[in-house]
């Protein structure tokens, strides 16, 4: 089990076979491209499915807001004049579309939901580009600290 959210997706992503390792909050230092990057960006409280907020012990039901990056070379040198293209064209949609849907069984609690919410692609300095995968998981807020195994 994992001890975040972000840790179940790594799992999942590193489970589908692509070959491309995954981190969370970055890779570590050296990391060569493609590697994919898992950051929280925001929990809020999922206002349609909340409960009954006058009991204490009733479930807190949260949206948790995630990018999964794809970190990707844009370019490889054949010769002086001549490069040719290193992406891996189609790979952030079809683990978009992986995603979405998905149980996310590493997750430290019980997931509802996993929904693919958006792609972003855009190049980022030295040579490399970013696919960015907006992914919104519905989860209960946690009534207890979850210990990393």
């Amino acid at each position: 089990m994992a001890a975040t959210t972000e840790g179940a997706l790594k799992a999942f992503l590193e489970g589908l076979g692509s070959g491309v390792p995954a981190f969370r909050d970055g890779p570590r230092p050296g990391q060569t491209p493609p590697f994919w990057v898992i950051e929280q960006q925001d929990i809020t409280v999922n206002a349609i499915a909340a409960g009954d907020f006058g009991d204490p012990d009733a479930e807190i039901p949260v949206i948790e807001i995630l990018t999964v990056d794809l970190i990707e070379q844009a370019r490889t040198k054949v010769n002086a004049r001549v490069a040719k293209n290193a992406q891996r064209y189609g790979l952030a949609e079809v683990t978009a579309r992986a995603l979405h849907g998905c149980r996310l069984p590493a997750a430290p609690g019980p997931i509802t939901a996993v929904r693919f919410r958006g792609l972003d692609r855009f190049p980022i300095a030295d040579n490399r580009v970013r696919s960015s995968i907006t992914v919104e998981v519905h989860r209960p807020l946690y009534k207890n600290e979850v210990l990393p195994a």
